[in-house]
């Protein structure tokens, strides 16, 4: 029940005026990954960025680590560049989901609340494609399997433009 407040918290607070969409450039957010590294989406200039907003309770969340997984091992090399945002309350959660479904991409978790409310995330998990240049291209919410295809000719899209 703390969790789902958490997040109601987060997700009531975000102002929709200033609401992350397609076509613009995407927020800048000051993130840490689990290994206390700093991550800032600027870092990923040039590359296309797939920023998955997601939490060890949502079960949407776990049927999508495999499918982020997999594009880290098929895109990686060709530009793709997958930060998973994490909102759990209590980073232990976070690591003991880590324990049982490893990512094969960034986590970052001291952020994540601020990153969240920026990108006005109404969903659980979203995702957002980021094109080259910063700018939103695709905003995805929830995963189920049928959407991979979709999402997959996004990236590629994106990873073929100059």
């Amino acid at each position: 029940m703390k969790k789902l407040l958490f997040l109601t918290a987060v997700l009531l607070t975000t102002s929709t005026a200033n609401a992350a969409t397609v076509g613009e450039q995407a927020p800048h957010c000051a993130l840490t990954s689990l290994n206390n590294t700093p991550a800032h989406f600027h870092e990923y200039a040039g590359k296309v960025l797939y920023v998955d907003f997601w939490a060890s309770w949502c079960s949407s969340c776990l049927q999508s680590f495999p499918f982020l997984n997999q594009l880290a091992h098929e895109f990686g090399d060709q530009g793709l560049h997958i930060v998973g945002v994490n909102l759990d309350e209590q980073i232990d959660d976070a690591h003991a989901f880590l324990a049982h479904h490893p990512s094969k991409f960034t986590i970052t978790n001291h952020g994540g609340e601020q990153c969240a409310k920026s990108f006005n995330v109404e969903a659980m998990p979203t995702s957002y494609l980021i094109d080259k240049h910063g700018v939103i291209r695709y905003i995805h919410q929830g995963f189920r399997e049928g959407e991979t295809d979709e999402l997959k000719l996004q990236i590629t899209k994106l990873l073929a433009e100059k």
